[in-house]
């Protein structure tokens, strides 16, 4: 398996694909002429997916790559690490 590829990916995959047919229904539903608010609740529902989408790639990242990184560093010294991985899930 590739330094790149976690255990999360393929559900992040799905949860984007997922948004994807969601954003394809939006499109139908601007060339249909549905409401404009119909429309906007649709995007924020994909607008929000993918936003999710995106905070679990990057907190998995670093909970992974960057534990990986520091694996050696003595526990007193990682407290500044573990804070930014802690304040980061706020992004």
């Amino acid at each position: 398996m590739s330094d790149h590829v976690h255990a999360s990916h393929p559900a992040i995959a799905k949860r984007l694909k997922r948004a994807g047919g969601h954003l394809a229904k939006v499109v139908a539903m601007i060339e249909g002429g549905s409401p404009c608010l119909d429309i906007a609740t649709q995007l924020q529902a994909v607008e929000s997916a993918i936003v999710q989408a995106k905070r679990a790639l990057i907190q998995d990242h670093l909970d992974h790559c960057l534990d990986h990184v520091v694996a050696d560093v003595p526990l007193e010294r990682r407290r500044p690490i573990d804070e930014f991985k802690a304040i980061a899930k706020f992004l």
